[in-house]
């Protein structure tokens, strides 16, 4: 009986370990080093990687399943070009995670449409892949999902539930006012959080109008004297991505709809 070549007995040991990322790479990697442009190093590397990345892509499935995230934003998708205002420098720190282990908070204020989300959203991201627990929400479904739990009379499993992530958004404070009662519960949501995990949050109203958006000044003071209290404030002064797109859009369709124009047949008649 013929003794399992190399390859077989990597694949074996690969699949014992159960590492399916690894053992799809493994043909390619093991021609590269038959041919000898991959050096053993390279190829234990190559192999690693491969595994690394089916886990962090079958974390950040389960991440979009339970999470709610409303879509994939990564920060090399992010034009650091279009708003120089943003130091990258602390934007790279903070992809690092060290605020979620600290269990300090980030929030993210600016116009409509610079980017916050999408930073939220690649910090959410990184956090997943990472293993950790995520969850995204606006502040108003936030404020709803919190009314209903109360209504229902499951309110503190439901603040549970939302203190159990690592890190958790809360997208668009400003954009809709809530009222009392919920600006209540999502006090009490970020007072649970309170050194148990870490809040991200995108508002485009600076901290002087959260007592208006929350109905309530004083509660609005206690809510930011928590959140701020070990926080990371990134302030985006810029323009519109969105405003971009549409600028560019027009462009495009403008010397089209002029050349269309002047091709027109009535275009070609002379004037009478």
């Amino acid at each position: 009986m013929r003794p399992p070549s190399r390859r077989e007995r990597i694949a074996a040991q690969l699949a014992d370990l159960k590492m399916p990322g690894a053992l799809e790479a493994l043909d390619g990697v093991l021609a590269g080093v038959d041919g000898g442009g991959t050096t053993a190093a390279e190829a234990i590397e190559r192999l690693l990687a491969a595994q690394i990345e089916l886990r962090n892509g079958r974390r950040l499935e389960a991440a979009m399943r339970s999470s709610r995230l409303p879509y994939v934003k990564t920060l090399a998708a992010f034009d650091f070009a279009f708003q120089p205002s943003i130091k990258r420098e602390q934007i790279d720190a903070l992809h690092e995670l060290g605020f979620v282990e600290r269990r300090e908070n980030v929030v993210f204020l600016g116009p409509p449409g610079v980017g916050k989300t999408h930073l939220a959203i690649s910090l959410a991201i990184t956090a997943a892949e990472s293993g950790r627990k995520i969850y995204f929400g606006t502040l108003t479904d936030l404020v709803d999902s919190l009314e209903e739990a109360k209504a229902a009379g499951r309110l503190d499993r439901r603040l549970k539930i939302l203190t159990h992530p690592a890190l958790l958004i809360v997208d668009e404070i400003g954009y809709l006012p809530v009222t009392q009662s919920g600006a209540v519960l999502f006090f009490q949501l970020v007072n649970r959080r309170y050194g148990n995990g870490s809040t991200v949050l995108t508002s485009n109203k600076g901290f002087e109008e959260w007592g208006r958006i929350l109905g309530d000044e004083v509660m609005a003071a206690a809510l930011l004297d928590r959140l701020l209290h070990r926080c990371h404030i990134v302030n985006i002064r810029g323009n519109s991505y969105r405003m971009r797109r549409h600028a560019e859009l027009s462009k495009a369709i403008h010397p089209l709809a002029s050349r269309v124009d002047a091709e027109s047949p009535a275009s070609k008649e002379s004037p009478s």
